[in-house]
């Protein structure tokens, strides 16, 4: 966070979406979720369950209905065209999770299957950040083409610049996540030791906030059912107002 003094409240009040990326889809919303006293570590029986129940899950929902019909990957991949991406090529998150779905997802530890869970059961892109190795505030914008994007390329440290005009999440340090939710970058992704995490849950028009805020408590409750322990602090960011939910 910006700084330790801040409580995850303060910390979540600072986020903003920018105004020219209310533009291309004024019906966007984030959910913004922190949580602190997080228990990492690998895949483990509780993440197995949960991961294994929502890919139930998914499977039934998509049993009689292509993905790219589903209203809210629609409009997903409608965004990504309206800013300049092809969605065939840069996918969104939750589309390109629920194309895996035949083979089943990867384990790849307790906090991302937990949340991986939640992106496949409830249709909707949903990414972890690290807050430790995060600084200043959240910020969706479009960006300039000159900032920083840590990554990696064939095993080794890479740092890429996005596109000119490309929304992107993005710190005081740099950009965390390209082209909306597409790719989070390596500096603040989860780890074995991630203890407080911001956690960012996207909707558009197809997802109405009573459906996205049941989203975010079962992602609350992921992490619960993990560690009864784990803080949480949550923050809708509308286009037209910003508000604490309970979850």
């Amino acid at each position: 966070m910006s700084s330790p003094a801040l409580s995850p409240e303060a910390w979540l009040a600072q986020a903003t979406i920018a105004p020219e990326v209310l533009a291309l889809r004024p019906d966007y919303r984030a959910l913004l979720v922190v949580a602190e006293g997080l228990r990492p570590g690998p895949s483990d029986e509780t993440s197995e369950r949960l991961l294994a129940e929502a890919e139930r899950t998914a499977r039934a929902l998509f049993a009689d209905t292509p993905l790219e019909e589903h209203p809210h990957v629609a409009a997903w991949r409608e965004a990504f065209r309206a800013a300049g991406m092809k969605p065939q090529r840069t996918r969104p998150s939750v589309d390109a999770l629920l194309r895996r779905l035949a083979d089943g997802l990867p384990r790849i530890n307790r906090l991302t299957d937990i949340y991986n869970a939640v992106s496949i059961a409830h249709v909707l892109p949903l990414g972890g950040e690290d807050l430790d190795h995060y600084q200043g505030p959240a910020r969706l914008v479009r960006a300039t083409g000159e900032e920083t994007f840590d990554t990696s390329a064939k095993g080794e440290a890479v740092v890429e610049s996005p596109d000119k005009g490309e929304v992107v999440w993005r710190d005081d340090l740099g950009v965390t996540c390209r082209r909306w939710n597409w790719r989070q970058c390596t500096r603040t992704q989860l780890t074995g030791s991630t203890t407080r995490a911001l956690f960012i849950l996207d909707a558009l028009g197809p997802m109405d906030d009573a459906a996205l805020e049941r989203a975010g408590q079962a992602l609350v409750e992921g992490f619960r059912e993990a560690d009864p322990q784990v803080r949480t602090a949550v923050r809708l960011v509308t286009t037209a107002a910003s508000e604490q939910v309970s979850c």
